[in-house]
């Protein structure tokens, strides 16, 4: 089990990179996550829900993802709200302090969850959540240590030398752990090292003196993790991409809830696109050829706040500029006249009022939609895939002009003067014939990027350095 000294230290790739690597080593590899709290989610082929982290490590490991490798899921729908799902399904929403006491019911579930995995493979891999050291949670811990003890499973700790601190961050985690858990540590790894990693040789001799762990090698800062989605919106603040020759730009503003972000990476991979994700607070670019509203957890109060941006002024003077619009999931549902909660799916029944540029209208309830899905978009833009994750249907009179070309699926809208366009297909970018003629018709054009190639490649590179600069067979032999 692979856990962090705090959250975003490089956990999630760490563990597939290696899965990669003991996958091209012969092995049967399966990836592991007890609890994940991310609205990057990923759709499995049994039509579950996880998080999307699991999924890239599935990938890794060469096979489908499944519903066992994530059971529990929690995604933010407020500064102290969540929405849980078990197993793939959703099971209701949560405040922090409910969910506390709640979380040990969970903990028999995600034991037969790792059994199964355990049975299918030669190696599960375990990644932790946030901090091994957060002690103030550990009463009903199922994320580290309490998942750790009760499945006996042997720890590795993993820190970031690039956010510094890191002897100070391992050497405290181990200080602070009680001694049954101490003795599930048996080395540690030193992640996103720039430059010469001999120069923190000092560095690894004090950590494994002031602890009695054993160094497992020091990864160097790797650029083909900027390849790869990222498991939440931590990492957001450094996800731009300027063009470096005159390119397309295209805006993202960054909802406060902002869902499947992952879209966006493979325009983040082409080299004549400038994707700027705008923050809060700041308006959206006037220059831009292309506005993208993205998916969202909470649907009706990121549209308020978009209001409260100021956004909406943006994006209207940007169409009236002949700009071009893309609605994304929940983006599809903002672009409507209006979206109608009277079930109260998000919180408080009610309803809003969308930014009118599609003559559609919204209503959240009925079951959750999830599922993989493919096929065509107009105006000959190309073949497409993808997946659906949304509560609710969209329906109105610009739907009689499909975005995409789903057989019985929602295709989504297209305004009568073609700019506004709105689908619930995440991934439809990942597409490279489609991505190109819909840049194409921006004004730029693709770069030849085969994006699903480019993500095996970047798989491969993680694999090579964890083979490289991290001591794999000390790792296997570590396993129960």
């Amino acid at each position: 089990m692979l856990q962090g000294t705090g959250s975003d230290v490089g956990k999630s790739l760490a563990v597939a990179g290696l899965c990669r690597a003991l996958m091209r080593r012969g092995y049967s590899v399966r990836p592991f996550k007890p609890q994940n709290m991310s609205n990057n989610a990923a759709v499995t082929p049994g039509g579950g829900e996880i998080g999307r982290a699991q999924a890239l490590q599935a990938r890794a490991c060469g096979i489908a993802p499944t519903v066992h490798m994530n059971p529990v899921l929690l995604k933010p729908q407020s500064d102290i709200g969540a929405q849980l799902v078990v197993l793939g399904e959703v099971r209701g929403n949560y405040s922090a302090r409910d969910f506390q006491p709640f979380k040990q019911s969970l903990m028999p579930g995600i034991l037969e969850s790792f059994e199964t995995l355990k049975a299918e493979a030669d190696f599960v891999i375990v990644e932790g959540a946030g901090s091994a050291a957060e002690i103030n949670l550990r009463k009903n811990d199922i994320a580290n240590m309490g998942f750790a003890l009760a499945a006996d499973v042997p720890v590795v700790l993993v820190a970031d030398i690039d956010r510094g601190g890191v002897i100070a961050s391992l050497v405290g985690t181990w200080t602070l752990l009680p001694e049954d858990e101490r003795a599930l540590l048996k080395g540690f790894i030193v992640n996103k090292f720039r430059g010469d990693i001999s120069l923190f040789d000092d560095g690894v001799t004090i950590i494994a003196k002031k602890t009695g762990l054993k160094s497992l090698g020091v990864l160097p800062h790797l650029p083909a993790a900027r390849r790869l989605p990222d498991e939440d919106a931590m990492a957001l603040e450094n996800r731009e991409h300027a063009a470096s020759e005159q390119g397309v730009k295209i805006a993202v503003p960054r909802l406060a809830h902002i869902a499947n972000f992952d879209d966006f990476d493979p325009l983040l991979a082409e080299p004549g696109v400038e994707l700027v994700m705008v923050p809060r607070g700041q308006p959206l670019p006037g220059d831009a050829a292309l506005v993208i509203l993205p998916g969202s957890k909470t649907t009706i109060a990121d549209m308020e706040d978009f209001r409260a941006q100021g956004w909406d002024i943006d994006l209207k003077a940007h169409v009236r500029r002949g700009g071009q619009v893309l609605g994304i999931c929940a983006g599809y549902q903002m672009l409507g006249r209006c979206i109608i909660d009277s079930g109260g799916i998000e919180g408080a029944p009610g309803e809003t009022a969308g930014l009118g540029l599609l003559q559609i209208e919204t209503r959240l309830g009925g079951d959750k939609t999830l599922a993989e899905v493919e096929g065509t978009a107009s105006g000959g833009l190309g073949r497409v895939h993808g997946y659906e994750m949304h509560m609710g249907q969209s329906s109105g009179a610009d739907t009689v002009r499909p975005f995409l070309e789903l057989g019985d699926e929602d295709g989504g809208a297209v305004s009568e003067d073609g700019c506004v366009m709105g689908c619930y297909l995440h991934g439809l970018f990942s597409a490279d014939n489609f991505r190109t003629a819909f840049l194409a018709r921006l004004g730029g054009s693709g770069s030849g990027l085969a994006y699903e190639k480019d993500v095996e490649a970047a798989l491969d590179e993680l694999a090579d350095a964890m083979e490289s600069h991290l001591d794999l067979d000390g790792l296997a032999a570590l396993a129960r």
